[in-house]
């Protein structure tokens, strides 16, 4: 089959609701090179839509053709042509393995490919975004891995098959009549037809996710009051900071998610931690508890002197961010001990007899790394973890992103501690400071990309969480007049 008098058709590619794809020669170039020529037809067959979809067509065209003159990583447009009523584009052919392919050939992906991936392409999702476009369908089958420099390579952008959907409202005004993007790696809000730049991101996400473990997103299951998915546990030996690149990509609610493929590069290169999910019965015995959990620590070692400690009823003022919170105790108040083993114990409410009951849910051990020298008395007989002190100069304090600072987090802190604390919220973002001091503190710490001067610093940044939290701590330490950088 010719096209158009000047493509041969080789074979076909694949075929949808929309047209086929195949792949041909080009008689009319000497080197025959081969492309790929994408058959589109209108959904509906009626004169006056067909004028607004040529439109359509040729403006969505010029568009691609933009991009992939701009991105080696974009097909690039050959050419476009409308004939039989139907529409035709020709582009690059990408020689390589789609992502679902590569997977069926080598198994599962390890976690350094997916983090290869994720540089690779997240690029060119920004500079895509920075267009003002969104694709729309990203999945495996969507990105090819090019066999010749190994890069992915995004194709087939949702805008094009959209305006092949057009169709007439009731107002006398052209609409698109469906929705695109695949069932599973598409987010809520564009399942409702209103994608914004992050919705790309969540799709991203649930891709590395099937690269992981294999399991399409549909059947994975989702935590039934936050929407999150539940996957973690289908994936082995993956680090957590790729867990937490990868949860806060897929976050239900778009404000939660990462505010443009940048922040994710940036999050990911540079080694900004965010708390991952729990494991999915983890999270259902912490919902199922009523009251507050104690943690417990026993059997602890300090200084290779076997000590029987008991810290007793550390008490968490609230369920929500529990493993950020055990996290920051474990981090925080056990700086000179050198092996640990925790119990968390949790009250919870029996169904059948409506009394309190004492569990224990959650026993493990806690190594600490590097400890700090701390003197304790043979006669002590609990740990005074006020006055234990550390020599890393890294801190801990990305938890400020994910979840709202309260007066129990604040209580206690230098105002040296609280500035730091309320600037590393503005220093994951790559903000610089004007306070010589503050500036040289963030310089040591390895994960700090400065970017921006104090007066360029985007606030389109940061998140509505972050911008509450940063408020909040502000406000503390005016009312306690705790300030150290003035």
């Amino acid at each position: 089959m010719l096209l158009n008098n000047r493509y041969q058709v080789i074979r076909t590619l694949g075929s949808g609701g929309f047209g086929e794809t195949f792949l041909a020669q080009d008689t009319n170039m000497p080197s025959q090179r081969l492309c790929v020529v994408k058959q589109l037809k209108p959904i509906h067959n009626n004169p006056e839509i067909y004028q607004i979809v040529q439109e359509r067509f040729q403006r969505e065209a010029a568009i691609l053709e933009t991009l992939g003159s701009a991105s080696a990583q974009i097909p690039g447009l050959y050419a476009y042509f409308c004939t039989g009523g139907e529409f035709y584009l020709v582009q690059e052919w990408i020689e390589g393995d789609t992502l679902s392919a590569k997977m069926q050939k080598q198994g599962l992906f390890t976690a350094r490919e997916i983090e290869e991936l994720l540089i690779n392409i997240l690029p060119v999702l920004d500079y895509v975004h920075s267009q003002k476009i969104v694709h729309r369908d990203i999945k495996p089958d969507n990105i090819i891995i090019r066999k010749s420099d190994n890069k992915p390579i995004l194709i087939d952008f949702g805008a094009v098959r959209e305006s092949m959907a057009t169709m007439i409202n009731s107002q006398g005004h052209p609409t698109s009549s469906i929705i695109i993007g695949t069932p599973g790696f598409m987010s809520s809000e564009q399942a409702a037809g209103r994608p914004v730049y992050s919705s790309d991101l969540y799709s991203l996400g649930l891709t590395a996710i099937y690269l992981l473990t294999g399991k399409q997103p549909q059947t994975l299951e989702t935590d039934p009051q936050t929407g999150e998915i539940i996957w973690r546990h289908f994936a082995s030996n993956i680090n957590p900071h790729l867990v937490g690149v990868i949860d806060k990509a897929i976050t239900y609610h778009p404000r939660e998610r990462f505010s443009s493929a940048r922040e994710m590069l940036s999050a990911l290169q540079n080694h900004v931690n965010f708390p991952s999910t729990l494991q999915y019965q983890e999270r259902q015995n912490i919902q199922q508890a009523t009251i507050s959990p104690t943690i417990n620590i026993t059997k602890t070692i300090i200084n290779n002197k076997p000590k029987n400690i008991i810290i007793g009823s550390i008490i968490i003022a609230s369920l929500t961010g529990i493993s950020i919170i055990v996290t920051q105790i474990l981090n925080q108040s056990l700086k000179g001990v050198q092996e640990a083993e925790i119990s968390i114990s949790t009250k919870r409410t029996n169904p059948a007899s409506g009394k309190q009951e004492i569990t224990s849910d959650y026993k493990f051990s806690k190594s600490i790394v590097n400890p700090t020298s701390t003197t304790v008395n043979d006669s002590e007989k609990t740990l005074n973890v006020q006055k234990t002190t550390t020599t890393n100069n890294e801190n801990n304090y990305f938890w400020l992103s994910q979840r709202r600072v309260t007066e129990v987090d604040l209580s206690g802190k230098s105002g040296y501690e609280l500035d730091i604390m309320r600037n590393t919220i503005f220093a994951i973002h790559g903000r610089r400071f004007d306070t010589p001091e503050l500036q040289a503190y963030f310089d040591q710490q390895s994960w700090y990309n400065p970017q921006y001067s104090p007066q360029d610093f985007p606030v389109s940044l940061l998140s509505k969480i972050e911008i509450e939290n940063a408020e909040f701590i502000n406000q503390y330490q005016d009312s306690k007049n705790l300030r150290y950088f003035k």
